[in-house]
């Protein structure tokens, strides 16, 4: 699996308090900017952060991930899942935080959600829905974009049934 490098996602209250403060912080600009949206994407360290603004539920972080290379790395780190018996849940061409997406997510025994994902190209919408519709898509259409919710055991897939 080519891993480009780990990825982070915060909630944060007040999205331009936050850049201001990560500017300084890293001393670059936000890499990408859209309403309520911001990414890093750090060299050094090698980093992909995004934050979004949330209401304060005293929960910060929103998942954690690994952007890959490929396609391929993305179904690579399912099949490994899999078998490893971890449940897991897929999103083919997916919109999310402006960018079309193929991922895999699966959640540790705390609820801590990770995603394996690659970055296909840019989306207009911070997401939710498909950017490419496939068959599949009914089936998951209520997933939130870039969101644990979406791993909630009901909505995994249940590597066992297959």
């Amino acid at each position: 699996m080519n891993v480009l490098k780990p990825h982070v996602s915060l909630n944060v209250s007040n999205i331009d308090a936050s850049v201001a403060f990560y500017e300084k912080a890293f001393g670059v600009s936000a890499t990408k900017r859209r309403p309520g949206y911001a990414k890093f994407d750090l060299a050094s360290p090698s980093l992909n952060l995004t934050m979004q603004e949330a209401p304060r539920t005293g929960v910060n972080a929103s998942h954690f991930g690994v952007q890959v290379a490929s396609t391929e790395d993305v179904i690579e780190a399912k099949s490994r899942f899999e078998a490893a018996e971890l449940r897991t849940f897929t999103e083919e061409d997916t919109a999310c935080c402006y960018a079309v997406q193929d991922k895999v997510w699966i959640e540790d025994p705390d609820g801590n959600s990770w995603e394996v994902f690659v970055v296909k190209g840019e989306a207009a919408v911070m997401g939710s829905q498909p950017a490419v519709p496939s068959k599949s898509d009914a089936a998951k259409s209520d997933a939130a974009c870039c969101a644990p919710a979406c791993c909630a055991p009901s909505k995994l897939d249940d590597a066992a049934a297959r």
